[in-house]
């Protein structure tokens, strides 16, 4: 009967070490839900095929339903690595206490947000006012909380200033509302704008940006703080070796609206914690 047990008990502890082995050969990525599903998947196909080749295991993209499950699934270390906005960096870091910022855009370090109308009278923030406003998501860096902090610096409070506040859920959302008249102006991701515009999905003719937010540090490639030190390494050296002069990795670097990838760190996102403690955003 031990004997039994003895092999039973052998049994169980090899299917486990086959499963985690199976786990740890698998890179799980996932991204905050700032655009729409299928437009981040195909951003990042050739990104992970990419970081398959750099790291030599498998690389696999876990979509998430909004910004908040991406900070639980690093807490939980259901994912390994997540482009999160700077607010989404600080939500994870002050949840986990160990969550690692390993490389940003350089346009990451002087990162702006648009206000765009579709209202021919609107030259400024303060001819909204009664008017309808949309945010994009409520934990959102670009489209929320960074705008929010300069209008309150400016002495706006949207919930009074605004006659309605929306959120949209996503920046190329929150153009489509403001080019479909849902709202009178909205705020968004420069970087998404540009896109946007280049790819004439937006009516130029009818919406315009009208004001830009002063420069402030965004979005980042995070690992969870548990993930093994030598692999981060690896995943750090395959950002930073991206480069521009060769035509496929410049391809990658062109989905994600990159010139290049340069190395942050925790320290670069304490005016985010900052601007989310004057919003009451965090406690």
């Amino acid at each position: 009967m031990l004997k039994r047990t003895l092999v039973l008990a052998a049994g169980f502890a090899l299917s486990l070490s086959t499963l985690f082995a199976q786990a740890a050969d698998t890179l799980k990525v996932s991204a905050i839900p700032d655009e729409a599903p299928t437009e981040l998947l195909r951003k990042f196909k050739p990104l992970g095929a990419y970081l398959e080749q750099q790291l030599g295991m498998k690389v696999e993209f876990i979509p998430v339903a909004d910004y908040p499950a991406v900070v639980e699934a690093l807490a939980t270390d259901r994912i390994d690595l997540a482009w999160l906005g700077g607010f989404t960096f600080v939500q994870a870091r002050l949840k986990t206490g160990n969550a690692i910022p390993l490389v940003q855009r350089e346009q990451d370090a002087q990162f702006t947000s648009k206000f765009i109308t579709a209202d021919p009278a609107v030259k400024s923030l303060a001819d909204l006012k009664g008017k309808t406003f949309a945010f994009g998501s409520v934990s959102s860096t670009s489209g929320s909380l960074m705008p929010r902090y300069f209008m309150l610096k400016d002495g706006i409070k949207p919930e009074t200033f605004f006659s309605r506040v929306g959120y949209s859920g996503a920046h190329d959302a929150t153009v489509a509302w403001v080019q479909a008249g849902k709202v009178d102006a909205g705020v968004l991701n420069a970087s998404v704008w540009d896109k946007l515009v280049a790819a004439g999905k937006v009516d130029t003719s009818k919406v315009r940006v009208f004001a830009t937010t002063p420069t402030y540090y965004d979005y980042n490639w995070t690992v969870r703080g548990t993930l093994d030190p030598v692999l981060t390494a690896k995943i750090k050296a395959a950002f930073l070796a991206l480069d521009p002069a060769n035509p496929e990795q410049k391809a990658i670097l062109d989905l994600q609206a990159a010139s290049r990838f340069i190395e942050t760190k925790p320290e670069n996102y304490k005016g985010i914690e900052e601007a989310a403690r004057a919003a009451d955003l965090l406690k």
